[in-house]
């Protein structure tokens, strides 16, 4: 089964296999079902055309989704760059952007780069 693009998982339930679909968490996509009428315990390979369409047509019409939002979240980010804003900045540099602190953490938005001093010692020559 494919919504807008991708390819839904068939064996799991259709409110965790929504989530596979950027821009839709487990809330949203707890909404959707219900909103679309369709039972939360239905696994998505025993989806009926008609539901399938309803669950479609609720995620176009009402949520921004896969393309659209990463074209607004990189132009949100684009324009905080270009007004050179401290958050803009940060996003630049590479470095977390809301407010985290650098000195120990951070790790996984500098790319895990070591900065201490042990971390490029070489091991002390043994005695001969």
């Amino acid at each position: 089964m494919r919504i807008a693009g991708i390819n839904i998982p068939d064996n799991k339930k259709i409110e965790y296999a929504l989530p596979y679909i950027y821009g839709i968490g487990l809330s949203s996509s707890r909404k959707i079902v219900k909103q679309a009428q369709v039972d939360s315990g239905k696994r998505a390979k025993d989806l009926t055309a008609q539901e399938v369409n309803r669950l479609r047509e609720i995620i176009e019409k009402s949520h921004k989704i896969e393309g659209d939002l990463r074209r607004e979240i990189m132009t949100n980010i684009k324009r905080l760059r270009e007004l050179s804003t401290y958050r803009g900045s940060r996003h630049i540099r590479g470095l977390p952007v809301r407010g985290q602190r650098t000195k120990t953490n951070s790790r996984t938005r500098r790319g895990n780069v070591r900065k201490t001093m042990g971390s490029g010692r070489k091991p002390a020559a043994s005695p001969t």
